[in-house]
């Protein structure tokens, strides 16, 4: 693993490019491993993962996917044998995450998707890791979950130490970007927000604006596939952003006592009104590897 690390578009390699073989892409860094899934580690975070159908519990749905994590699986069947941990390429996506580096995606033809090459493997094109926790597989075993989604038209050609910061006037124009964290507030979630009167149960700030004070609804149990948490009182609290961040990466979570644990201590405020669900305090412990 002499070769230097690289993130995002590699010259010369378009997306659709194809590979006969996994030796082909070591040459240019494109993907440095012969056998692992996933190019990186927990300094710098991942460049580039396969997806080869050697994980049962990996999810293809095009522009998103339900990526396994490395480790504990046995290489013959494809099944998990021992639990997954947060360490080497599997850090190395959520450094990729935290830092907003783009991932490429590799296709090869062992794995069941109809984008998948008859024979070889195929370049995807670049995917932003947008989450990550941990669950247990089909087989019983902890397991590192990611879900990331195309972002093929960031156009990345740089390498992190070529990128220069450029202060020159520019015409403006319209351009395609990928947001990695949106803040979809909901009727529900305002509610939740005016009955802490925007302060965050955790630090009780409230943070001013212009025309009143800003917090954030946060889910407990993430929605949207595959978490599938509700849009109700009981899956929201008021939260802060930074706090709404640490939250949701797993820096502390909350215990069905109200007592934060993690990162943070303390007790999460709560209104009389406001009754959280048990279960979804649980999955999110669960998720982030608190129990």
């Amino acid at each position: 693993m002499s070769r230097p690390i690289i993130f995002g578009e590699i010259e010369g390699i378009e997306e659709g490019f194809h590979f006969d073989n996994r030796k082909e892409m070591m040459p240019t860094s494109f993907h440095r491993n012969w056998a692992a899934g996933i190019d990186g580690n927990a300094k710098e975070g991942t460049a580039a993962i396969v997806l080869s159908g050697g994980y049962e519990d990996d999810l293809d749905f095009g522009e998103e996917i339900i990526y396994t994590g490395s480790g504990g699986n046995d290489g013959n069947t494809g099944k998990q044998v021992t639990d997954q941990v947060w360490e080497k390429g599997n850090a190395g996506l959520l450094i990729s995450m935290d830092q907003g580096l783009l991932v490429r995606v590799i296709r090869g033809s062992t794995h069941e998707s109809e984008l998948s090459p008859p024979k070889g493997y195929t370049y995807s094109g670049l995917y932003s890791v947008v989450d990550a926790w941990q669950e247990i597989g089909k087989s019983g075993f902890k397991i590192c979950r990611f879900r990331l989604e195309y972002s093929g038209n960031n156009q990345l050609k740089k390498t992190i130490q070529q990128i220069e910061l450029d202060y020159s006037n520019r015409a403006k124009k319209r351009i395609e970007s990928t947001v990695l964290r949106i803040v979809r507030d909901t009727k529900i979630a305002w509610q939740i927000k005016k009955l802490y009167d925007f302060k965050c149960q955790v630090c009780q700030t409230s943070i001013p604006t212009k025309l009143g004070h800003y917090a954030e609804g946060a889910h407990i149990k993430p929605l949207g596939k595959p978490h599938n948490g509700d849009d109700n009182p009981d899956n929201l609290i008021c939260l802060c952003p930074n706090h709404h961040v640490m939250f949701d990466k797993g820096m502390f979570s909350i215990t069905n006592n109200l007592q934060l644990i993690g990162n943070l201590s303390g007790d999460l405020l709560i209104h009389d009104n406001h009754k959280l669900s048990l279960s979804n305090l649980k999955y999110h412990r669960q998720a982030h590897g608190f129990e």
